[in-house]
C-alpha cells in the first residue's frame, strides 16, 4: 500500500522515535506511538544502559512495578524492551500536551537505579464526537444578518493534529459557517446569519455540522442542527470581562467560593434576567469539581480538588437571557489550584529480602526503600530514619534507602526486629508516615548443649531391679530445629560403663543394666556427652557420680566365739569367779554400713537370767554376781545379734558355759572327793567316763596299728615259700590249681606287688573264725595245717 509523501515521512519519524532512544541528562528516554501490539519491540534498553546481557538474570535486573512496569518488560535473556500490555494514552494523560511513563530500572549486585522516560505518542484512534446529537437554537426573524450563534463544540481526546481540526456545514442559503481558535487551541464554530429570516416564508430550518480531526486516517462525527424562527429580543447578554482568572487551595471544602461572574443585557423586563450555566464545551470532569449557581453566577468548590491531579481548570461560562429568542453570553473562567501538603509520603520496599542469618557480616545489604511524596517544592522533600536500638542503618541514595546491618546479630537474643521505618516530608505542617518491615533473623550452629549442672550426684539403692530407670540428664540448645536436637551417649570412661548403665540417646534418660551389690561396688563416675545435630556439630560434657547405697540385705556373722558342726561353744569359768567376771567377748561382723552395720547383743534365753550380763554395745558376757556352789555347773546362754537396720536382721550363738574349781581346792580335796561319792557331780561323773573312754580306745587303738604292720612285714619275708592268698568266695574250703602257662598273677595283700604264679601249686581255703564275717578269704600251701589261726 503506497502512503502519500506527507503520510510518509510521518511513519518514518514515529519508526526513527521508537528505534533511536535519546539519554537526556542521565536519563533514558524512548518514544513510542499508542496502542502498539502486546510483545512488540520498543529498544535493547541492556546496550543503552552499557550493561552486560548474560549477567541481568544474576543481577536481578527489572523494571519497577509501578508505571512504567505495567507496561513494559525486559527479557533477562536478551536485555530487549517490549510491550507487556495495551497502552492508551487518553487513559493514562487525558490530553496533555506530553505524555510520558516514567521508567525505574533496579540492578542489583551492586545495587544501582537508572531512570528512564517513555513517551506516548498519539495516534489517531478516537473520532470527534458531540455531547448532543441535536443542536437546538431559537431565533427571532428580526434579528439582523451577521448575528453569530456560538455551536456546540465537539470532543476528541486525541492531541495536536489528531483532535478537531475543521468543521464543516451541509449548504444553506440563509446560513453559513465560520470557525476561530482560542488561546486554548480549541477551535470554536460559530453559526452566521447571512440573510434575514422570515418566519412567513420559512418557520425551521434543519442544518449538519460535520466535525473532522486532522489524523491519518481522518475520522469525523456529526450533529443535528434545528432552527426555529421566533420574534423579538434582539441584544445578546454580554461579560463585564472577556476572561477571569482566580485561585482556589486545593484543601478548599466543597461549597468554597471560588470567584463570582456577571453579565449585563441591554433588553429589559424577562430579556434582560439572565441564567448563568457552564457552557457545553466545558469539559465534563469539570463540572463535578465546580459549580456555577444560576442566578448569581457564583463559582463554588463541588467536589475534591488536587494539584497532583490538574494544577489548573479552563472553564467556559454562559448567560442565557429570558427573553423569546433567548440570547447567550459567552466568557472564559481559569482557575489555578494552589498546592498544599495534603500528600504524607508512601513507603515503598521494593527489593530485598526480610530473612537474614545471624552470622551476617555488618554492612551485609537486607533491603531497597523507596519514598515518594506526590507534592511540590518543600512539600516534596523528604527525610527518613529508623529507631537506633536496633542493629541495623540506612545508607541514602537520592530517595532511595539501603537497610544494612550495623553490628553482628544473635538469633538467641532477638530473633525477629520488627523496624519502623518514618518518613516525613518538610511542608508546614509536616506529614509522616511510618511503615513496619519485619526481619527474621535465621539460625546457625552457635551454640553448644548445655546441661543443667556440670555435674551429677546419683543415688542408687542396691539390689535395685536391672532395666529401671535411675536418672535423667537435660541439656537445652537455645538454637533452632536440627542445631537444637540433642543426642546424648556416654564417653570413653575408664570403667566399662556398658556393662553397668545404658542411656537414651533421645531424652537422656539413664537406665541400669545390672543390680548393684553395695558390699562389691560402692561409686563409681561416668562421663556423659550431649551432641547437638548442626553441622558442624558441637557438644558439651557432664560428669555422674553414681553412689551407690547401701541396704540392709546382710545378717550379722558371728566371728566368736565360734562354734562346730551346730553345736553350743564352751567357755570355762572358774567357780571362784566374782561379780563382772569377763566370761567371754561376741565378736560380730556386719558387711553392711551405717546403722545397717551397728550391732547390738541381748541375751534371748539363759539357764540363769540373773547370773550373767550382756553388754548391748561391747558384747562383752560378765557375771552378775558372784557364782555359788548351789548354782549349775553348766550355764547354756543364747545372745542374740541384731543390726539397725529397717528390717533388722539378726543372728545368734548359744554358749554353755561351765564353771570348774580352782586347782588348789582339787588337790586338797581329792582325797575327799573319793571317800565322799556326794562330792561328785553328775557333770564330774561324766566328764570322768569320758576321759577314760577316749583314753582306752586311743591305747587300743595304737596296738592294733602296731600288730597290723608287724603281720604285714612277717607275710613279705614268706612270700616264696608259702604265700597265702585272698579270695572273696563262699564259706568253704576249695583246693585251687593255679598254672604258670594260663600268666594268672596274684596280688599281695597290703604291698600292692603283683606276682606271675611260678608252678603248680595246691592251695586250700579256709576261713577263719574271726573273718567269719569278712568277704576275703585266704589260700594256704596244700598240706599245712589249716588251723583257725593260720587261716
Amino acid at each position: 500500500m503506497a502512503y502519500p509523501p506527507r503520510v510518509a515521512f510521518n511513519v518514518i519519524a514515529c519508526m526513527f522515535l521508537v528505534c533511536a532512544p535519546d539519554l537526556i541528562t542521565g536519563h533514558i528516554r524512548y518514544s513510542i506511538p499508542e496502542e502498539m501490539e502486546q510483545g512488540a519491540f520498543v529498544g535493547n534498553i541492556a546496550e543503552d544502559l552499557g550493561l552486560n546481557v548474560p549477567q541481568l538474570s544474576a543481577r536481578k535486573f527489572r523494571l519497577s512495578s509501578d508505571d512504567g512496569g505495567r507496561y513494559m518488560k525486559v527479557g533477562l535473556d536478551n536485555g530487549l524492551l517490549s510491550i507487556r500490555g495495551r497502552i492508551d494514552r487518553e487513559h493514562i494523560c487525558g490530553q496533555a500536551d506530553m505524555c510520558t511513563i516514567p521508567l525505574e530500572i533496579i540492578v542489583e549486585n551492586p545495587l544501582e537505579v537508572y531512570r528512564g522516560e517513555m513517551e506516548i505518542l498519539d495516534v489517531n484512534d478516537n473520532s470527534p464526537t458531540f455531547r448532543e446529537t441535536s443542536i437546538v437554537l431559537q431565533m427571532p426573524e428580526a434579528i439582523t444578518p451577521g448575528v453569530r450563534f456560538r455551536l456546540e463544540s465537539a470532543e476528541d481526546p486525541d492531541i495536536g493534529i489528531n483532535t478537531v481540526a475543521a468543521y464543516a456545514l451541509s449548504s444553506s442559503e440563509y446560513f453559513s459557517l465560520i470557525t476561530r481558535r482560542t488561546e486554548d487551541g480549541i477551535i470554536i464554530a460559530e453559526l452566521l446569519l447571512e440573510k434575514s429570516l422570515d418566519r412567513e416564508l420559512q418557520s425551521s430550518f434543519q442544518l449538519l455540522l460535520t466535525a473532522t480531526d486532522g489524523g491519518i486516517p481522518q475520522r469525523s462525527g456529526t450533529a443535528h442542527i434545528l432552527i426555529t424562527v421566533l420574534d423579538t429580543n434582539d441584544n445578546p447578554p454580554v461579560f463585564e470581562h472577556d476572561v477571569y482568572r482566580g485561585s482556589i487551595s486545593e484543601n478548599a471544602p466543597e461549597g468554597t467560593l471560588v470567584m463570582k461572574v456577571k453579565a449585563n443585557d441591554l433588553d429589559e423586563g424577562l430579556n434582560a434576567e439572565l441564567t448563568y450555566s457552564f457552557s457545553d464545551i466545558t469539559l465534563r470532569r469539570v463540572h463535578d469539581l465546580f459549580s456555577l449557581v444560576p442566578d448569581t453566577g457564583e463559582i463554588r468548590v463541588e467536589g475534591p480538588l488536587d494539584f497532583e491531579e490538574a494544577n489548573s481548570y479552563s472553564l467556559d461560562i454562559q448567560a442565557v437571557d429570558h427573553g423569546l429568542p433567548a440570547f447567550t453570553g459567552h466568557s472564559k473562567v481559569l482557575i489555578k489550584v494552589i498546592d498544599v501538603n495534603d500528600n504524607a509520603p508512601a513507603i515503598r520496599v521494593s527489593t530485598g529480602t526480610n530473612k537474614i542469618a545471624e552470622n551476617a557480616l555488618p554492612g551485609t545489604f537486607i533491603t531497597l526503600i523507596n519514598i515518594i511524596d506526590r507534592d511540590f517544592g518543600e512539600n516534596g522533600q523528604l527525610r527518613c530514619q529508623i529507631p537506633k536500638n536496633v542493629p541495623f542503618r540506612l545508607q541514602t541514595s537520592s530517595n532511595y534507602y539501603k537497610l544494612i546491618t550495623s553490628e553482628t546479630l544473635d538469633r538467641e537474643a532477638v530473633s525477629e526486629y520488627n523496624i519502623t521505618v518514618s518518613a516525613w516530608d518538610l511542608g508546614s505542617p509536616s506529614l509522616s508516615t511510618n511503615k513496619t518491615i519485619q526481619i527474621a533473623i535465621t539460625d546457625v550452629n552457635d551454640n553448644a548443649p548445655r546441661f543443667s549442672e556440670p555435674s551429677y550426684n546419683i543415688y542408687v539403692t542396691e539390689n535395685n531391679a536391672p532395666g529401671a530407670s535411675i536418672f535423667t540428664v537435660t541439656a537445652s540448645d537455645p538454637d533452632l530445629d536440627q542445631n537444637s536436637y540433642v543426642s546424648y551417649s556416654f564417653m570413653n570412661n575408664h570403667l566399662p560403663v556398658s556393662t553397668y548403665l545404658s542411656i537414651n540417646s533421645v531424652n537422656g534418660t539413664i537406665y541400669a543394666l545390672r543390680s548393684f551389690d553395695y558390699e562389691e561396688l560402692k561409686t563409681f563416675q561416668i562421663h556423659i556427652q550431649a551432641r547437638d545435630a548442626g553441622v558442624p556439630p558441637l557438644s558439651s560434657s557432664a560428669t555422674v557420680n553414681v553412689i551407690i547405697l547401701d541396704q540392709n540385705d546382710n545378717v550379722p556373722v558371728i566371728v566368736s566365739p565360734a562354734s562346730q558342726s551346730g553345736s553350743a561353744a564352751v567357755e570355762i569359768v572358774p567357780q571362784s569367779a566374782g561379780q563382772v567376771y569377763l566370761v567371754t567377748k561376741i565378736i560380730a561382723t556386719d558387711a553392711d554400713s551405717g546403722q545397717n552395720a551397728r550391732l547390738s547383743y541381748q541375751m534371748v534365753k539363759a539357764t540363769d537370767p540373773r547370773l550373767f550380763n550382756v553388754g548391748q554395745h561391747s558384747g562383752e558376757i560378765r557375771t552378775a554376781r558372784n557364782i555359788l556352789e548351789s548354782d549349775p555347773t553348766t550355764q547354756t546362754l543364747v545372745i542374740l545379734v541384731k543390726d539397725n537396720g529397717q528390717p533388722s536382721l539378726s543372728s545368734t550363738v548359744t554358749i554353755d558355759i561351765i564353771f570348774l574349781q580352782n586347782s588348789t581346792e582339787r588337790v586338797t580335796e581329792s582325797s575327799n572327793l573319793v571317800k565322799n561319792p556326794e562330792y561328785f557331780s553328775d557333770l564330774n561323773l561324766y566328764l570322768i567316763v569320758i576321759f577314760s573312754c577316749t583314753s582306752i580306745v586311743f591305747l587300743v587303738f595304737i596296738v592294733l596299728l602296731i600288730a597290723i604292720k608287724c603281720k604285714q612285714d612277717r607275710n613279705i619275708t614268706q612270700e616264696y615259700s608259702s604265700p597265702s592268698y585272698c579270695f572273696k568266695r563262699g564259706d568253704v574250703h576249695e583246693t585251687f590249681n593255679l598254672r604258670p602257662a594260663m600268666e594268672e598273677t596274684l596280688r599281695y595283700p597290703g604291698t600292692g606287688r603283683v606276682v606271675p604264679v611260678p608252678e603248680l601249686h595246691h592251695y586250700s581255703l579256709c576261713l577263719s573264725p574271726e573273718s567269719a564275717n569278712s568277704d576275703f578269704l585266704f589260700l594256704k600251701p596244700h598240706g599245712a595245717p589249716a588251723s583257725p589261726a593260720q587261716c
